[in-house]
């Protein structure tokens, strides 16, 4: 089991098996020391979590428990093509909340994501961060993260 997986098990996550790509893609890429993911859902065994906007039929929390998932998602495809122990630091998230007309809680779903970094990377997984609104997301996903890491 690596050190990653275990700092993650502590802090209450489980790394789960990478999910598979959903078009003609691949889930993550490295590049030299970059590792690149593709955009991840919030899926659990294939299924999506949940469904909807935020701030509509999805409340923050639940959005916020969405980027966690979907960055655990990002972390098993980033381990596809590394091994997560090599990783220096998390260099960005992007995020992407489904988001109802009015509602710009963004960064607070986007933290949701955030802490699984952390909790994987310590102050490596500091990073930086884009929380955009968009009106709808792929199978209606609440929210989308996808992530840039650097290996050592």
């Amino acid at each position: 089991m690596s050190r990653v997986s275990d700092r993650l098990r502590e802090a209450g996550f489980e790394l789960p098996q990478a999910p598979a790509a959903l078009g003609m893609y691949v889930s993550a890429v490295r590049s030299g020391a970059l590792v690149l993911t593709s955009g991840q859902l919030p899926t659990v065994a294939g299924k999506l979590f949940t469904a909807g906007r935020v701030g509509d039929a999805v409340t923050p929390e639940v959005a916020a428990r969405c980027a966690a998932i979907a960055a655990l998602n990002a972390l098993a495809a980033a381990s596809t093509v590394c091994d997560l122990d090599e990783v220096e630091c998390v260099v960005r998230l992007g995020g992407f909340v489904a988001s109802a007309p009015g509602f710009t809680g963004q960064p607070a779903v986007l933290n949701g994501a955030s802490e699984v970094l952390v909790a994987a990377f310590g102050e490596a997984g500091r990073h930086a961060r884009c929380a955009v609104g968009v009106a709808e997301l792929p199978l209606g996903s609440p929210v989308e993260v996808e992530l840039t890491l650097q290996l050592r």
